[in-house]
This record gives structure tokens, C-alpha cells and sequence, in this order.
């Protein structure tokens, strides 16, 4: 498996603290069958002022830590990044980092306050040639029914979804868990993460995640949450030549499918 959002890095965020607790998240993302992390420290400016190439600086410094302890994982690097106007300049720059280099970045609501131009900034990534990935949707406090519509049309327009493993098997709560069942359900989640960040409340656990997705979507789908699409990131393959979530295979509505038909995704993104 292959796990996109973790705070692996010492002592840069709120993640590891130090050294020790690293090389311990790495040996349990090991034994729980993880060979590839994404270290993606959150950048929030003001907050955790983190840089792409401070990134990648530690994540090299890290693997090798890795190989001396003789840990098995691979680490590549990425960043959480806390949604901002200055976004799509700070991609282009590298300033803020894309997950392994390729075009598909992490992308941050705020956790408790509805976020004003969210469709709107959506909307430029995409048009900058970036996929924003947003993170974590089911854990966010303002989520509610009509929010809910929101990531629907994001997922419509091009953004991919990502999970926490954690929310599905209860570890945030009953609502985070609620809402995890309900985007599995409808067909919109991408990708499972475990979004790491410590050995005990937030270990990197992402099988238990998957084994609860099968739930909903069965043992293939989930397979690709996990493995299928996370490869397909790490390649920087185009969104049109990896296979759809079920709600973008199976439009429901007749308007739905003549959004489909009609995607500028296609045009931003195609070869």
C-alpha cells in the first residue's frame, strides 16, 4: 500500500516529534503493509511556515535515517497545504510542493470554518493544471448536508477525494465515521490515507481503512484507494487514464451525465 498524507517528518509540524517517534511511525506503516509514504507537513502560513524545498531536504535526510535503522519504506515528499488564495502561485514556484512532483497536490479546508471562494479556488487549480486533492472532508466540523453538495460538485469538476483510514474505523468519532461511509457510498472518495501523526491517538494504519471500505464499495474498489490510484499519483498519471471513482462511472441523473460528457477536465487534462 501506498499512503499520501502522513506527517512522518520530525519535528517540522505537529507530526513526529522527533527522530524516535519517525523511525517508530515507520516500522508500524511497515508492519501494517505500507512501502511507500508521502511526508506532508503541513504548510500554513503564519502557522507552519514549511517550504517545498525544505521538504524535500528533510524527507532525504529521513530515508536515510530510514536505511541505517533498516526500515523498509520508501518516503517521497508533499505537503499539507492549508487552502490559500496564494496557491496556485505558490505550485508554480514549488514553494508550496505536489505530492512526489507530479501534478496532483494536497488540498486543505480549513477544519472549522467554512472556507469563503472555496469553489472558486478549486476552479483555478484545476485551471493551472494541477488535481487538488482535498483532504479529510469527512473530518471537518462544518460539514453538513448542504456542504455536503460541495464536495459532490468538486468531485464532478475534476478534484479528487482522500479519507482518513482512521475516520472509517471510528477512531475520530461517529460523525467523521458517518460521513466516510456516506462519500464511500455515493461513489466520490479517490484515495484512503492515514494522515499520520503520531505512534498511538493517529498511527499510520491504512489497511484497517481498507478493510472497513469493503464494505461499501467491495475488495477491488478498495484495493485502488489504497494502491491503484496512490501508484497512479506517484507516476503523474493523467485523471483520464486512471480508472473513475463508481459516482463518475455510473452518473445517476440525466444533467449528471451531460456534465460528464461536457468536462473542461478533459481539456485541461487529457494526454
Amino acid at each position: 500500500m501506498i499512503d499520501l498524507h502522513c506527517h512522518l517528518l520530525p519535528a517540522i509540524d505537529d507530526g513526529a516529534r522527533d527522530l524516535e517517534t519517525a523511525l517508530a511511525m515507520a516500522r508500524i506503516a511497515v508492519a501494517d503493509g505500507i512501502t511507500m509514504t508521502a511526508c506532508t507537513p503541513h504548510i500554513y502560513p503564519g502557522l507552519f511556515d514549511n517550504t517545498g524545498e525544505a521538504i524535500k531536504h528533510h524527507v532525504e535526510k529521513l530515508q536515510r535515517e530510514l536505511q541505517e535503522a533498516d526500515i523498509a519504506l520508501e518516503i517521497t515528499y508533499g505537503a499539507d497545504i492549508q487552502i490559500v488564495p496564494e496557491m496556485v502561485n505558490g505550485l508554480r514556484s514549488g514553494h508550496m510542493p505536489t505530492l512526489h512532483g507530479s501534478r496532483y497536490c494536497l488540498f486543505e479546508p480549513p477544519h472549522h470554518t467554512v472556507p469563503a471562494g472555496f469553489a472558486s479556488l478549486l476552479f483555478d487549480v484545476l485551471a493551472a493544471g494541477y488535481v487538488p486533492v482535498i483532504t479529510h472532508p469527512e473530518r471537518l466540523t462544518w460539514l453538513d448536508d448542504d456542504h455536503y453538495d460541495w464536495f459532490v460538485d468538486a468531485v464532478r469538476g475534476g478534484a479528487w477525494i482522500q479519507l482518513t483510514a482512521g475516520a472509517l474505523t471510528g477512531r475520530f468519532g461517529r460523525n467523521p465515521t458517518y460521513w466516510s461511509e456516506r462519500f464511500l457510498d455515493d461513489g466520490l472518495v479517490h484515495i484512503l490515507a492515514t494522515d499520520a501523526h503520531d505512534t498511538k491517538h493517529r498511527a499510520p494504519l491504512l489497511d484497517e481503512g481498507r478493510v472497513a471500505a469493503e464494505r461499501w464499495i467491495g475488495a477491488e474498489e478498495a484495493h485502488l484507494l489504497v494502491l491503484g490510484r496512490p501508484q497512479a499519483i506517484i507516476a503523474n498519471l493523467a485523471p483520464m487514464d486512471i480508472p473513475l471513482p463508481p459516482a463518475l462511472r455510473r452518473p445517476t441523473r440525466q444533467k449528471d451525465a451531460g456534465r460528464q460528457n461536457q468536462s473542461w477536465l478533459a481539456r485541461f487534462f487529457a494526454g
